[in-house]
């Protein structure tokens, strides 16, 4: 697509030979990255991402009427930054019947997300048939459901590879994976904030497969804890080789962490390290189609200025998402269709509404009750 070129005043000279790169289609480097994580000059970083997501989208950008379903948060792991999981017999914990489960997919959405805990007293039939019976009672809805590191619990359990889960997955009416359980791909982030949880090499491992089967996936970064600048820009950079070696990433999502009651610090919260992440990934990410603003843990204002930071998707309506809100994030349950095409216009783009695979759908404006 033919955008014009923005005319950029740089405060910071270190980004004039990265724009020189973005501009003729050259790839940056892990120098790079650092250079945009350290600069003061953010606006400008903002143009240079900005121009990168028109040049791919134009004006556009994504939602999808969706609602999120969290079927059980009964959970084998104990991950300090968690406070959705409980333990059995530990009050506030919940595994839904499938009844519980269709009245998620009620309402007219398009996009039914599903996760949840690694819970114990389910085998990998149970997480198979809620995916079954989903799509015999609703054909036309798309499903993202488990993330990678369910799916490496299900092939744990059910002793199969993850290849053989992925493909009955799929078989059952499977369509996307989503992106969760990524986090940082830190060693040094795991062992210290979730030792029990898969690293890149077991996450990689999955959404290679899940590639190779034809399965599109999401991928997500969780900023704002212990990690550094370089611990996001190699996160970034794994996950743009891999998408060089085994293509099927849709979108790529930075999640602002939530420190909820974890005693965990938040380091480097601010409404600009918001906006840095997200054009420092579209600026690295260039084979990636969408960088997302999370809306549901950017918040709905931050999300819709992110927009002019090379994001070109707001994910959707969501409703009903326990997760985040667990962990204590102010954003709404859910946004109706209008308030998200009202924050898309705010920023000076125009809504496309989508289906799971992103093609493009057309309603007339209405609310979708989030309750």
């Amino acid at each position: 697509m033919n955008i014009e070129l923005p005319k950029l005043n740089f405060r910071d000279r270190a980004l004039e030979p990265l724009w020189d790169k973005v501009v003729s289609g050259g790839r940056l480097d892990f120098d790079d990255g650092m250079a945009m994580y350290r600069t003061p000059d953010l606006m400008t970083l903002g143009r240079m991402a900005n121009w990168a997501a028109e040049r791919r989208h134009g004006k556009k950008v994504y939602y999808v009427l969706n609602r999120q379903c969290n079927p059980t948060n009964f959970c084998v792991l104990d991950c300090k930054f968690c406070e959705f999981a409980r333990r059995k017999g530990e009050s506030g914990g919940w595994a839904m019947g499938m009844d519980e489960i269709f009245g998620h997919c009620e309402g007219g959405i398009r996009e039914i997300h599903i996760v949840g805990g690694l819970n114990p007293d389910w085998g990998f039939d149970t997480y198979l048939d809620i995916v079954r019976q989903i799509r015999l009672k609703y054909p036309d809805l798309g499903i993202k459901a488990w993330t990678a590191v369910e799916i490496e619990w299900f092939s744990r359990v059910a002793k199969k590879s993850i290849r053989q889960v992925l493909q009955e997955l799929k078989e059952a009416g499977l369509d996307m994976l989503p992106g969760g359980g990524a986090e940082v791909f830190s060693e040094r982030v795991r062992r210290e904030l979730y030792k029990p949880k898969i690293g890149w090499d077991k996450w990689s491992e999955v959404h290679r497969a899940a590639h190779e089967l034809g399965i599109p996936t999401n991928s997500t970064m969780l900023f704002g804890h212990i990690e550094t600048y370089e611990e996001r820009v190699d996160h970034v950079l794994k996950l743009r080789a891999l998408q060089d070696e085994a293509p099927g990433f849709r979108t790529f999502i930075p999640l602002a962490f939530q420190p909820g009651n974890t005693g965990i610090p938040v380091n480097r919260a601010s409404a600009q390290e918001d906006a840095r992440t997200v054009a420092a990934s579209r600026l690295l990410l260039d084979n990636f189609d969408h960088v997302k603003a999370y809306w549901v843990m950017l918040g709905a204002e931050m999300a819709s200025i992110a927009l002019n930071f090379g994001a070109s998707d707001m994910d959707g309506t969501i409703g009903r998402e326990k997760i985040v809100h667990m962990a204590g994030a102010s954003s709404p349950e859910g946004l109706a269709t209008d308030s998200m095409r009202k924050l898309i216009r705010e920023a000076g783009k125009e809504p496309q509404e989508r289906d799971i695979f992103y093609r493009h759908v057309s309603t007339p404006d209405l609310t979708l009750a989030s309750a």
